[in-house]
């Protein structure tokens, strides 16, 4: 998969944490997208999270959309992957994105403790909405800033293909 972007934020460490993650910038029926809200730091994300041991990275991308949107998905396409360097945590993380279509009904979803108490908030909007939404994020705290960086370039990279 094609490196979209690489992200530094902190002073430079050696790292002692790496993880990998599947994303996705979801469509629904009405070409809504889905992102989720973070009201803890007052940031918007993309559904996805790590990559399980004995987990592909498809089968991690169908898991975190189910249960951070209630969606199964379909039509999956490759966007490409980021490389985040979070020096403040001593972290590494690979995010590999895709494009996806929600698939039948939108059903529950099962935000993990850590979610809950970070305050996630599924909303489905426009993508041009998610982004100017992103753009103008004031953002407390450094990962949502990594985050938003992120985020927002897979889903400007989407839009471009729109476009």
């Amino acid at each position: 998969m094609r490196t979209i972007l690489t992200i530094e934020s902190g002073k430079k460490v050696k790292i002692k944490l790496a993880r990998r993650a599947a994303r996705a910038v979801l469509f629904d029926g009405k070409n809504q997208v889905a992102m989720l809200y973070v009201s803890k730091d007052n940031y918007y994300k993309l559904p996805g999270g790590g990559i399980d041991k004995g987990e592909t990275i498809i089968q991690a991308l169908r898991r975190e959309c189910l249960e951070e949107t209630g969606c199964k998905i379909k039509n999956i396409k490759e966007l490409g992957r980021i490389d985040e360097f979070r020096y403040f945590y001593a972290f590494k993380q690979i995010s590999y994105c895709f494009s996806a279509q929600v698939s039948g009904v939108k059903g529950k979803l099962f935000f993990t403790d850590d979610e809950i108490a970070a305050g996630f908030k599924l909303k489905w909007m426009s993508l041009s909405k998610a982004i100017e939404l992103m753009e103008k994020a004031k953002i407390s705290s450094p990962t949502g800033r990594v985050i938003n960086k992120r985020d927002l370039t897979f889903l400007k990279v989407v839009f471009g293909k729109q476009t």
